[in-house]
């Protein structure tokens, strides 16, 4: 996702996270693609598909409204992608054929009715649109529900911020969790 090829990290990130350990993880995940190319096309050996394999997470204050936007190639292994995300369900507000594009696939979003779901199917060399309202404090996973998919690094995490209020704030782990 944006390039980044999700490596699972050898400490726990909640963990890390929940006791500010920063380590284990970076919390820069770039918010678009570094190498913008064309998604839908035949011949990624012409296009710049290098990607980095990183623990980077996308971090965000609570409360946050995320909008993204998940875009499907048409090449190496063409197939949809059951895209999952833990800990919130979002509304599906748009998706399409081809590559996303911001200055026209807004303006036909589903914005009265969108289904709400914690699962996405994103079509072969297509895209959707999904938005949530981060309000689960905590570390939280986006994969694909492909297994294999995920294990090629087809995922990415984010960490939605304690709030100002105490029902806003992570629980602290059980003082029985074994330790990793």
């Amino acid at each position: 996702m944006n390039n980044q090829s999700f490596i699972r990290p050898s400490r726990s990130v909640l963990e890390s996270h929940y006791w500010k350990l920063n380590t284990g993880y970076a919390s820069n995940f770039p918010e678009k693609p570094p190498h913008v190319f064309n998604y839908t096309g035949v011949d990624p050996v012409a296009e710049n598909m290098n990607t980095e394999f990183s623990t980077r997470l996308l971090e965000v204050p609570y409360g946050t409204k995320l909008e993204i936007v998940l875009q499907d190639t048409n090449f190496l292994n063409p197939e949809n992608h059951p895209i999952h995300v833990h800990g919130h369900n979002f509304f599906i507000v748009g998706r399409g054929f081809g590559n996303f594009d911001v200055d026209k696939d807004p303006a036909r979003y589903n914005l009265v009715d969108p289904p709400e779901r914690n699962t996405v199917a994103v079509p072969v060399g297509g895209w959707a649109a999904i938005r949530i309202n981060a309000d689960n404090p905590g570390v939280w996973f986006i994969h694909c529900h492909l297994e294999e998919h995920t294990s090629w690094g087809l995922a990415m995490g984010f960490i939605v911020k304690k709030g100002p209020e105490s029902s806003q704030c992570l629980l602290p782990p059980p003082s029985d969790l074994p330790p990793c």
